[in-house]
């Protein structure tokens, strides 16, 4: 599969409503859109979805160009590829930077795909036609949080997440749960707690909860491990998963019950694949994360999500809760809780290519 040129494009656009955590407030978006070309005229599309500041990841925006101009392109080009599974052995000496090394992967991985005629998550074992879809409640004003909840339950989400922090956890949860006494419920932290915080965890186990998404540290381990002994409710690991080893890690301590593969964070397809691998054969159950992306991300996760260890509906919902207009064709739509798997070869969308264009701020080509 000959590469012969590497495109970045710097995207941007604002979201249709703010996003909310007790660490940050995003209200504009701007991902990195690498698009790998061939010999043929064939494209592969994938996107870098860092955040502009370091508040979730120490990648951002700025690094994660750095990391694909300066040494992930250079090393790909000059390399003699034949297969994307070669990738991960060629960016070995180079330390972390998940999120440029997905990217990266992604748009090689997509192109791959279309060179074989053959839909991205059939490659890796994907059967489902139609992947369950969850959504994603962040809000300062409980409110703005319902609202959000009813608006979700009019297009048939399968399962809701609420942000929470020690200052809001029970009154959101009481207020929500007084409204929607049975819809699937789960909170996400953050790192929010601490384990002094355990007492005041125990009372979350009152709220029927499906887990609670990375209470401690973001690069924790060990705490989750004792904390979780002291919840019914089972803790889901996020922020902690940022590998193979880590997955590993976690599972050989008992830190949680369920995990969260953000394709993005371990670093692409193959990591995301190999944790997914691990907890199937662990009978860990799975959901797929996702960054506030635009619609390549998007389509890159609904691929991963159509592998059978991905039973929990995952942070997938339709392109427009976030965009006006997304960069992709057609967009991802939400009915009745399930999102249609395309069949297409690759990533199974199209480009709206003058849509792409007037999001692009800086783009830049490497042969």
């Amino acid at each position: 599969m000959k590469l012969t040129s590497i495109t970045l494009r710097l995207v941007k656009a604002p979201l249709k409503r703010p996003f909310t955590t007790h660490l940050e407030t995003v209200t504009e978006r701007e991902v990195i859109v690498v698009e790998a070309r061939d010999q043929d005229g064939g494209i592969g599309y994938g996107e870098a979805v860092p955040f502009s500041s370091p508040w979730y990841t120490e990648e951002t925006v700025k690094t994660c160009f750095h990391m694909l101009e300066d040494f992930l392109i250079p090393k790909t080009l000059a390399f003699d590829l034949t297969h994307p599974n070669q990738l991960a052995g060629l960016w070995s000496g180079i330390r972390r930077n998940a999120m440029a090394k997905s990217a990266l992967e992604q748009a090689i991985w997509d192109l791959y795909a279309k060179q074989e005629g053959i839909y991205l998550g059939k490659l890796f074992g994907g059967e489902r036609t139609e992947v369950d879809a969850g959504v994603v409640v962040a809000s300062d004003h409980i409110e703005d949080a319902l609202r959000q909840i009813e608006e979700g339950l009019a297009v048939g989400y399968r399962r809701y997440k609420i942000k929470i922090n020690p200052a809001n956890d029970t009154e959101y949860l009481t207020q929500i749960r007084r409204a929607y006494p049975d819809i699937p419920l789960m909170v996400d932290a953050n790192s929010a707690y601490s384990l002094s915080d355990v007492p005041h965890l125990q009372k979350l186990d009152d709220f029927q909860l499906m887990m609670i998404e990375q209470p401690l540290g973001h690069d924790d381990i060990v705490e989750h491990a004792i904390l979780q002994k002291q919840l019914r409710t089972p803790i889901c690991l996020d922020e902690s998963i940022n590998s193979y080893h880590d997955a590993k890690s976690a599972l050989m301590l008992k830190s949680c019950g369920v995990i969260t593969i953000k394709m993005a964070k371990v670093g692409g397809w193959s990591q995301a694949v190999k944790i997914h691998d691990l907890c199937v054969e662990q009978d860990i159950p799975l959901w797929c994360g996702g960054m506030i992306e635009f619609g390549i991300s998007r389509a890159h996760n609904l691929a991963l999500a159509t592998l059978k260890g991905f039973t929990i509906p995952g942070d997938i919902s339709s392109s427009s809760r976030y965009w006006e207009h997304d960069i992709i064709e057609p967009e991802v739509i939400v009915k009745n809780g399930v999102i249609k798997v395309p069949d297409k070869p690759g990533i199974g969308f199209g480009i709206r290519e003058k849509r792409l264009d007037e999001l692009t701020s800086y783009r830049i080509v490497y042969k």
